[in-house]
């Protein structure tokens, strides 16, 4: 992980008052972490969940992209930017209609290796979310062809081709990996 020279750590305050750029960057031990620049995978995989987990959500939830989430790490302040989340209404309200990061843990959080990341980094990031109270956490892994679903910090389960996702936390979400990337048009 790479760690932007600020000068000084910033407090979450700070780092959420920085401005808006090309690059998007995550809170992380009081310094702004450029997130890694998308590929096409990453960016057609990223679009496409967005598309089919916003159709689902409708009247649910919020699902964003790139949108950053409060949360704690390790006692620290901590602002992930997953790829793509769902946050219900029950944990946000529809009314909360506010343009900054979001205020509570989301329901789903889906992140998307790029080339030079690894699954490990993912492992410790899910048990991260999962200690700041994200109740699920997709990893898809665009080179596998795969979805890696943790269930917890330490249970997960790696779906291909036509093994349907669904899951109680997501009443009505049934999708399958070959169904993501068919419609990305990567397979």
């Amino acid at each position: 992980m790479v760690k932007v020279n600020t000068g000084n750590k910033l407090t979450l305050e700070e780092f959420l008052a920085l401005p808006e750029g090309d690059v998007n960057y995550e809170f992380v031990d009081g310094y702004a972490v450029p997130k890694v620049s998308p590929k096409f995978f990453h960016s057609t995989l990223q679009l496409t969940l967005g598309l089919l987990l916003r159709a689902w959500a409708k009247g649910k939830g919020r699902v964003g992209s790139e949108w950053a989430i409060i949360l704690k790490r390790k006692g620290k302040d901590w602002a992930p930017v997953p790829d793509l989340s769902f946050i219900s209404y029950e944990r946000l309200p529809k009314s909360w209609q506010r343009n900054e990061a979001c205020p509570v843990p989301s329901e789903l959080v889906i992140e998307i290796i790029s080339p030079d990341q690894t699954i490990k980094e993912f492992e410790d990031k899910a048990k991260d979310y999962f200690a700041a109270g994200v109740s699920r956490v997709w990893v898809v892994d665009p080179e596998a062809i795969s979805i890696r679903v943790f269930l917890s910090a330490d249970a997960s389960q790696v779906y291909t081709d036509t093994m349907v996702i669904v899951d109680i936390l997501l009443p009505g979400l049934e999708l399958t990996v070959r169904q993501i990337f068919e419609e990305a048009e990567l397979i």
